[in-house]
């Protein structure tokens, strides 16, 4: 017999009940905490806390070091911020969404892009909190998004819900769900797309990022090349009492037919978006992992 407690519904009760809770805070306060748990991942030099000084220190080599360690420092806050500010924007709903986005830019450049019928991809990376831009991007056009739920089924049904509930189509990672994307941009539709994490084996190129070489995802630059679709770089830049919603034009090789070189302007797009809010970047994700044989993996000695 299963015993009660250990069992799928009250485990995802209590962990739905606790989001809940936090997402019913106040912002100002969720925040506040969660740049005190972005301290404490600091001083107990987290797992967290090397994978950002690492990472850190092989995209600004020549940042002095003392610069350096306040930007960890802060990129860390960042993170703690993003763990207790996301229940609300998974679980408020989309008049609270609305509420808090209390700036826009480039909003112009969605309605131009939608207006030429080609659908449009939002390269939207690990930058500020990438959740209010799907949700709110939702508000402008229907979207649809590929979507791999997370190892802990019950947060992934928590984002499920949330992503659905604005109106997103949500599709499997799979080759399936790949051309349901294709599908749906040709139609003239919205995907968001999270540009810089590791893509599976097989399913990427080492282009550079920051320098150093990083294995990047072929999908997006395969989906611009088969549908002649606008792209945008988005991020929800996180603001005194909400956010700043951004959208911005790529570099403009990102449309050429080389792939090499529209994967280099890929990179450099979101490059140049990091660098806009440098410590509202996930630093802590370990963006150099990769497949290739022969390649060094710079997290190895990490402990």
């Amino acid at each position: 017999m299963t015993n009660a407690s250990n069992s799928p519904a009250p485990k995802r009760g209590l962990i739905y009940l606790i989001m809940a809770i936090v997402a019913r805070l106040p912002l100002g306060l969720s925040r506040g905490i969660g740049r005190t748990i972005g301290r404490l991942l600091w001083l107990c030099n987290s797992r967290e806390a090397k994978v950002t000084r690492r990472n850190l220190a092989m995209c600004f080599p020549d940042m002095p070091e003392e610069e350096r360690l306040k930007l960890a420092r802060q990129s860390l806050q960042e993170t703690g911020v993003m763990l207790m500010e996301t229940p609300a924007v998974w679980m408020q709903d989309m008049e609270w969404l609305r509420a808090k986005v209390i700036e826009t830019e480039g909003c112009e450049l969605v309605e131009e892009a939608l207006a030429k019928g080609k659908g449009m991809i939002l390269i939207a990376p690990h930058l500020g909190n990438w959740e209010v831009v799907g949700l709110y991007a939702a508000t402008l056009g229907p979207i649809t998004s590929l979507f791999e739920p997370p190892k802990n089924a019950e947060v992934g049904a928590i984002i499920q819900e949330s992503r659905e509930k604005s109106g997103a189509t949500l599709v499997p990672t799979d080759r399936r769900g790949v051309m349901k994307l294709l599908k749906a941009i040709k139609a003239g539709g919205i995907s968001g797309i999270l540009p810089d994490q590791v893509p599976d084996d097989g399913a990427g190129e080492l282009v550079e990022f920051f320098g150093r070489p990083a294995y990047t995802m072929t999908l997006l630059c395969n989906l611009i090349s088969k549908t002649g679709c606008e792209a945008l770089v988005s991020y929800a830049e996180r603001i005194p009492g909400g956010f700043k919603l951004v959208f911005k034009k790529p570099c403009s090789e990102l449309y050429n037919e080389d792939c090499d070189e529209s994967l280099r302007a890929l990179n450099r797009s979101v490059e140049d978006a990091i660098k806009e809010i440098p410590s509202q970047y996930q630093w802590e994700y370990k963006r150099y992992k990769c497949f290739e044989e022969g390649y060094q993996d710079p997290y190895t000695q990490l402990t």
